[in-house]
């Protein structure tokens, strides 16, 4: 069952003998000059560079989101919204599934992208290969825009996990790392302090992949979970990560590929037209996790019922907390750290990812002592952020 070197290498030359074939049916040299046009003429519009500093971050990113989603009925070929799925030949996890998903029917070649990086098209879904580490390619929303004319309006990054327990998983989650302070390295890129607009896929796409995994036979074999926000790429635009995990025996594995690619399929709509977890804005409930571990045990508890919507899930260690200094025994004084910030830009970039949604935290109330507990109530009072209980978030649609 488990595939080792020459099975984890087979999924990177079904791409290329695929690429190949795409490009033998592709657009001529007046295609590719048309694009080159697109592009040098998007690249003379392109914003400013970006100042430096975390909310100013945040607030030009998510004003960039809000910017191409206003333009989604715009009307003109120019301004047409795609949904950018990302992939790299350095990691069998995400190029297997990339593999499995081009073999599926409609793909034709996507329009030339400088750096080396290739591109296929079905539909408004435009799958993206390039070589370097997932996390290491900035801004791939915004340079696909200025290269091709098309904007952007979600990006799906196909990629291994890594887990100390080694067991098999499927696993999807939100992005960022609102924790960090600006002095500090994120240890898999992101920028301190930021945090990517979540999409609003996940929670369904997590109950889409349950299904898909127990019929492709994979469970209980292989986990499926959550897991908590973190690393990057920096992205503008609604962001998830889709992952197999958490070894090399199961990162190359065919069958986790396959289920991964079919969660890609029906989930985006190109099986029947249906797509799944499309945010309309109808006002629902949006849960933005707050304490726990890393895979969100009590938060997923919620987001497994039907029509749980879910944003930002922040762990502990997303949470860094400050002991006040204790005066006779009782704590005096502000919690110190990054906490608060955290969860300000997480609450924020949720609330961009859900327009028209109403944003409220969950908290894992056994995973806080309980000073921390009554700093973190405090200050989501102070932010009039509504905490609910699990019964808040459920709905009847999904």
């Amino acid at each position: 069952m488990c595939l080792h070197g020459q099975a984890a290498g087979a999924p990177r030359s079904v791409v290329v003998d695929r690429a190949e074939e795409l490009r033998g049916r592709g657009a001529g040299a007046s295609g590719i000059e048309r694009a080159g046009r697109v592009a040098a003429a998007a690249a003379a519009a392109a914003p400013s560079q970006e100042q430096k500093g975390d909310s100013h971050c945040f607030k030009i990113r998510s004003s960039s989101f809000e910017a191409a989603r206003s333009r989604a009925g715009g009307g003109g070929e120019s301004e047409k919204m795609v949904l950018l799925v990302v992939a790299t030949a350095s990691d069998p996890a995400s190029i297997g599934p990339a593999a499995a998903f081009l073999a599926m029917p409609g793909w034709s070649p996507g329009p030339p992208i400088p750096e080396g990086m290739e591109s296929f098209t079905n539909g408004n879904v435009r799958l993206l290969k390039h070589e370097r580490s997932i996390v290491a390619e900035d801004d791939l929303d915004r340079r696909w825009q200025e290269a091709t004319g098309e904007a952007v309006s979600e990006v799906i990054f196909l990629s291994k996990h890594t887990a100390v327990s080694n067991r098999p998983a499927l696993t999807v989650h939100p992005i960022g790392v609102p924790h960090l302070r600006e002095d500090e390295t994120p240890p898999q890129g992101g920028r301190p302090g930021w945090a990517a607009v979540p999409d609003p896929r996940i929670g369904p796409w997590f109950r889409l992949m349950q299904k898909v995994a127990a019929d492709q036979g994979l469970v209980p074999e292989f986990e499926i979970t959550l897991e908590a926000t973190h690393h990057g790429p920096l992205t503008s635009t609604p962001t998830m990560f889709v992952e197999v995990g958490s070894t090399q025996e199961y990162w190359g594995r065919q069958d986790a590929a396959q289920a991964i690619a079919l969660v890609l399929w029906k989930g985006l709509g190109l099986e029947e037209g249906n797509a799944v977890g499309t945010w309309l804005g109808s006002g629902e409930k949006v849960l933005l996790g707050i304490g726990g571990g890393h895979y969100a045990p009590r938060h997923m508890d919620i987001v497994i019922k039907d029509g749980v919507w879910v944003g930002h899930l922040l762990s502990g260690y997303s949470l860094p907390m400050d002991a006040p200094p204790q005066v006779n025994g009782k704590s005096s004084g502000e919690v110190g750290g990054m906490w608060m910030h955290s969860i300000k830009v997480s609450y924020e970039a949720t609330k961009a990812g859900f327009p028209g949604g109403e944003v409220i935290a969950h908290l894992d109330q056994k995973s806080f002592k309980g000073w921390q507990k009554n700093a973190i109530t405090s200050y989501l009072q102070e932010q009039n952020i509504r905490i609910g209980k699990p019964n808040d978030f459920l709905c009847t649609n999904t």
